[in-house]
């Protein structure tokens, strides 16, 4: 499950609950290069490395995606990926709607899911509250936001973030929808129907 949403949205407020509730799903940890923010921890947010130790990972082909954004490198691990998908869990990426397009690609099968903001007023109160950079800073996300929700189009589903128990409870949903779908179910059909 790809989620991608633009900054501020409250993309990991959405996802953190699912994590606790479902002992199955687990979280893809990004690599990226920029400092840790308060309250982030190493290897449980993101993986912080050095901008040469990022792209030596990148001249490895350790990442099956990786982009630049905000003057900062992030990517996201084959290697977390394949160990996860091979003991049968479920994976949850929080990935920026390049990336996701990326990871489309080589996962058809994925569940991809954009989050929106209420509107656009309420896009730009979050920015501005964060408090992330100056005013240029904020104005350039808040542009970069606006392009970025430009791509849902093509994701499978849409979460609106009006209020954020029913934004978690619309993903919970998602979620549980896909893992009922017959395609994922053959293991317990297949049997049913030999006997």
């Amino acid at each position: 499950m790809v989620v991608s949403a633009p900054s501020g949205t409250g993309k990991t407020s959405i996802c953190r609950p699912l994590l606790r509730e479902f002992p199955a799903l687990r979280f893809s940890v990004s690599f990226t290069t920029r400092p840790p923010r308060r309250g982030e921890a190493d290897g449980r947010d993101y993986h912080f490395v050095t901008p040469d130790a990022f792209r030596e990972k990148i001249q490895a082909g350790d990442f099956v995606e990786w982009a630049e954004n905000y003057g900062h490198l992030y990517g996201t691990s084959r290697g977390v990926i394949e160990e996860i998908r091979g003991r049968g869990e479920d994976i949850l990426l929080d990935v920026e709607p390049r990336g996701a397009r990326a990871l489309k690609e080589i996962y058809p099968k994925g569940v991809f899911v954009f989050v929106l903001p209420p509107d656009l007023a309420e896009l730009q109160r979050r920015l501005w509250k964060r408090g992330d950079g100056d005013e240029e800073v904020r104005r350039w996300r808040y542009q970069k936001a606006r392009d970025e929700i430009q791509e849902v189009f093509w994701y499978d589903y849409i979460v609106v973030n009006d209020r954020l128990e029913q934004a978690i409870e619309r993903m919970r949903a998602i979620y549980l929808a896909e893992k009922c779908r017959r395609e994922r179910q053959m293991g317990i059909v297949s049997p049913l129907l030999a006997e």
